[in-house]
């Protein structure tokens, strides 16, 4: 395999997780950085090693010289950078949120499907080493057709400590994390033909609510509830673990707090260890995550050379981004919103 030359926009918190795992993922590497703040880009080149730095991402593209662009930066410049890499016929790894508007996003999608390149959000949930399994259980149809479910992900984590403008925003939870989990829904049980949403605001330091409750009727009959929160203290803290219940017609499924599948059928209840690995670079409690930084981005690589679809590409994800915007109308509302609507 001719390894890929990337370049990574933004050099922020989390661009750090990207950048260890370009140098673990195989057929690819980092060879130009970019961000505005000097500073950030000589912490970020001195570390990993990259001479290649720009403060101008159309001076990066006029230089060219890699085959594709990752785009670690906040919400509000993606749509730009999106279509400069459209523009400029040069795939596309984008950061969620993907866009500031469903309107946004579906320009960013024409744009590339346009310009003939593929485009992948980077929504590294769905690929956790336990959210996998979950998926893989189905498929092999441990509990045969499922018909209700609970992706739920509460915890008390200081999260604005690493990332302040999180608590800036109008949006928070629903936006930052919900997106995840939604998107997990999806993944799991499928696409979703309505939902009601409740929100919250707890913690009087932030601007943005910091808890959801999301009710989903998916297409195929089943009936899920993703419940997120940030304001949840429990005797012990589960972050950043997604929980997953699921209720078939032959069984039942139980991801729990400390990476435990349990499947009950038929044949008993069997007890599986399905914990993330710790890579060399990973610190706990983030390692899930970042144990699936390393698989999206290995995932976009195996798919590029193969020349298919990315599991999370860009239209894909509008499907994720509605349910966004949905349970925000919902809960401003206080209706059922038909979500089939707002991607026609």
């Amino acid at each position: 395999m001719t390894e890929l030359k990337g370049a990574l926009i933004g050099c922020g918190f989390f661009a750090i997780n990207q950048m260890h795992a370009w140098n673990d993922v195989r057929g690819a590497g980092i060879v130009a950085i970019c961000d505005r703040d000097p500073e950030r880009l000589k912490i970020v080149g001195d570390q990993f090693g990259i001479d290649r730095r720009y403060g101008d991402a159309e001076a990066l593209f006029a230089d060219g010289g890699f085959d594709f662009v990752d785009i670690a930066t906040t919400v509000q410049s993606h749509r730009f950078l999106v279509e400069l890499a459209a523009r400029n016929k040069v795939p596309a790894i984008c950061q969620k949120p993907f866009a500031k508007t469903l309107s946004d996003a579906k320009a960013m999608v024409e744009a590339c499907r346009n310009a003939g390149i593929p485009l992948m959000v980077h929504e590294n949930f769905r690929w956790q080493t336990p959210i996998q399994a979950v998926r893989k259980a189905l498929d092999a149809d441990a509990i045969g057709t499922p018909f209700w479910g609970r992706f739920s992900f509460r915890s008390a984590y200081d999260v604005f400590s690493g990332q302040p403008y999180l608590a800036e925003g109008e949006r928070f939870i629903i936006e930052d994390l919900g997106i995840h989990t939604l998107d997990i829904a999806r993944y799991i049980l499928g696409d979703v033909r309505s939902l009601t949403a409740r929100t919250r605001r707890v913690n009087p330091a932030i601007k943005g609510e910091d808890v959801a409750t999301i009710l989903l009727d998916h297409e195929n009959g089943a009936t899920s509830v993703v419940d997120v929160s940030y304001a949840t203290r429990l005797s012990r803290e589960p972050f950043p673990e997604t929980l997953i219940e699921l209720d078939g017609s032959e069984g039942t499924i139980r991801l729990t707090q400390g990476y435990g599948l349990e499947i009950t059928n038929a044949k008993g209840t069997t007890t599986t260890d399905v914990s993330p690995k710790l890579l060399s670079w990973a610190s706990r409690p983030w390692h899930n995550i970042q144990e699936s930084v390393y698989a999206i981005q290995q995932h976009w690589v195996d798919q590029f050379e193969r020349g298919a679809e990315h599991s999370t590409s860009g239209a894909d994800n509008l499907k994720t981004f509605a349910l966004v915007e949905a349970a925000y109308d919902s809960a401003a509302r206080g209706q059922t919103i038909d979500v089939g609507a707002m991607l026609r």
